[in-house]
């Protein structure tokens, strides 16, 4: 318009061309222009406000130096020379991780999610898978997010990816999950669809292989420990973690919160009731989690991106899962945690336990036709390997006996080392299977192992109907031993009531056990519940040497 306008100002021949007509012209140019200014000036006060308010960019942790995750901004088209020390890099992520890496692609060391765009985090993934080749590993696209800083109109992603090497000297990565509920809360048949890769009937056809004797067969109900197992491969693909079902939801609880173990909560039935049912429980396990006993932050998994993150954040979250063993409702998210869930301990410190002599803990114990007596449990410290003599007890007497180790085998599959951490079976040959019991451990014959019939345990009474006093008899869990013992004596009390504190010394009822200082500790009678750690070991009369207690068998 402003250009029309002074065009016709100064066209030749034109009959308005009076003074009146231009200075009437000129003063519209004049309006025109103001108005053009103000509003620039008015566009450019806009944007600026627009910056001042603008989100700042997202922004992640700064890089560590120890752990396994890495940030890496563009790995396009590296150098011979650069490409050799982003493996030699990648080697040692792996290592941290115990053979899973976290790369994040389009991240500044500082943690500033800068993003790339499509051909070179193309380029980048491509390098990276590279580099996993080059050290025999998989690399799996865990999620990919765009960045909008609003500065151009190119779309900007970073992509996280994880990076899963087998190690050489072993086939599996152990993670070992405890799944605990109460009566008929599906905890059976959950386990049961997820290491049977088939969905339930609605009638519990998914347990009956987790059924162990005829009575469970018989009620329908699991009462005892078992042990399954689900696989994923380096390419996190469900092949068929550890898991081992186990009151109510506030007890165990309890005991999660007071032992320091990290969670996570599965809602199962959720075809058996409405949207709203299920709401208002989550909503109630909410608010459970955030209570002052608790401080819990929940997070309710919805989708695989809320699966990511909360196997990433799992020990500063507690995830929350609503699913149905029945149509597979959310099955899949929580395949994807348990898939990408770390380990909680790192490689320095099962570095350090297999530095240690070895001690192997006795959790089951078999009779396997052509192989002999065979004994299930976890090194708790040190190596094992095939051929090894060992020592193994203590007795009722409290003496050790030798033995020989044979075959060694961790998820059905031979295995020539065990490492400290390792879940396994051992076969023992002809060794008597009456000499053993649940609860003995399997020691190097250089240590000398201290046994007790008594010993003392700073506790915490988490509930008890009346008083808890000297004579109470209470069932105590440390590591893999598990006996009655009858309290001795309360140090500076007569009786504790739930909530209070004490060092308490107990005495086993039945026979000698190996303790270690420090242990946790849980002791339980009806709905006496308590727990503590060791703080004293009084052995029993020990004036035979080393080589008296061990006997050959």
């Amino acid at each position: 318009m402003v250009d029309l306008l002074q065009t016709a100002a100064v066209r030749p021949g034109n009959r308005h061309d009076g003074p009146g007509s231009l200075t009437n012209i000129k003063g519209k140019k004049s309006s025109k222009k103001s108005r053009a200014r103000r509003g620039k000036q008015g566009r450019k006060r806009r944007n600026k406000r627009k910056r001042n308010n603008r989100t700042p960019p997202p922004i992640l942790p700064p890089e560590a130096e120890e752990g396994n995750i890495e940030y890496k901004l563009k790995l396009v088209n590296p150098t011979q020379y650069r490409f050799e020390h982003l493996a030699t890099q990648l080697k040692w992520r792996l290592q941290e991780g115990r053979g899973e890496a976290v790369y994040q692609i389009g991240v500044e060391d500082n943690g500033l999610l800068v993003g790339l765009t499509e051909a070179d985090m193309k380029g980048s993934l491509k390098t990276l898978k590279r580099m996993a080749e080059k050290v025999g590993a998989d690399i799996t696209l865990l999620r990919e997010r765009e960045v909008d800083y609003g500065l151009d109109r190119n779309i900007r992603k970073i992509a996280e990816v994880l990076v899963r090497k087998v190690p050489d000297d072993q086939q599996f990565l152990d993670l070992r999950v405890a799944v605990l509920g109460n009566v008929d809360s599906g905890k059976s048949t959950l386990l049961g669809v997820l290491t049977q890769g088939e969905l339930d009937n609605g009638r519990g056809r998914a347990r009956l292989n987790l059924f162990r004797h005829l009575h469970e067969i018989q009620t329908g109900r699991t009462s005892s420990i078992s042990f399954e197992i689900l696989g994923f491969n380096s390419k996190g693909e469900c092949i068929s973690s550890l898991l081992c079902p186990a009151g109510t939801t506030r007890e165990h609880l309890g005991l999660a919160m007071a032992l320091k173990v990290p969670i996570f909560i599965v809602v199962s039935k959720v075809d058996l009731c409405s949207r709203g049912t299920v709401e208002r429980t989550v909503r109630q396990l909410e608010r459970v989690l955030k209570q002052p006993g608790c401080n819990k932050i929940p997070m309710v998994v919805m989708n695989p991106d809320d699966a990511v993150t909360a196997a990433q954040q799992f020990t500063h979250i507690t995830p929350i899962f609503t699913l149905s063993s029945v149509s597979g409702e959310s099955l899949d998210l929580l395949k994807v945690f348990l898939n990408i869930l770390p380990p909680l301990s790192n490689s320095k410190e099962q570095e350090e336990l297999m530095q240690q002599l070895t001690e192997f803990q006795v959790d089951e114990i078999y009779s396997v036709p052509d192989v002999g007596t065979v004994v299930g449990g976890t090194l708790y410290s040190g190596v094992c390997r095939e051929g090894e003599r060992l020592v193994v007890g203590p007795t009722e007497e409290g003496r050790f006996l030798r033995l020989k180790v044979g075959s060694i085998q961790r998820n059905r599959s031979a295995c020539r080392v065990l490492k400290a951490g390792q879940a396994a079976t051992l076969a023992l040959g002809n060794f008597d299977r009456s000499l053993l019991r649940k609860g003995m451990v399997m020691v190097s014959p250089k240590m000398n192992p201290t046994i007790c019939c008594q010993f003392e345990a700073a506790i915490v009474l988490l509930f008890h109907a009346k008083t808890f006093r000297r004579g109470s008899q209470v069932t105590v869990h440390v590591g893999n031993v598990r006996q009655t013992a009858t309290v001795e004596c309360l140090h500076g009390k007569d009786e504790l009531r739930t909530g209070e504190r004490a060092v308490v010394r107990f005495r086993f009822i039945k026979h000698p056990e190996y303790l270690r200082l420090s242990a946790k500790l849980l002791f339980r009678e009806g709905v006496t519940k308590g727990i503590g750690h060791v703080t004293r070991l009084l052995p029993q009369d020990q004036n035979l040497n080393h080589d008296q207690n061990l006997q050959d068998y």
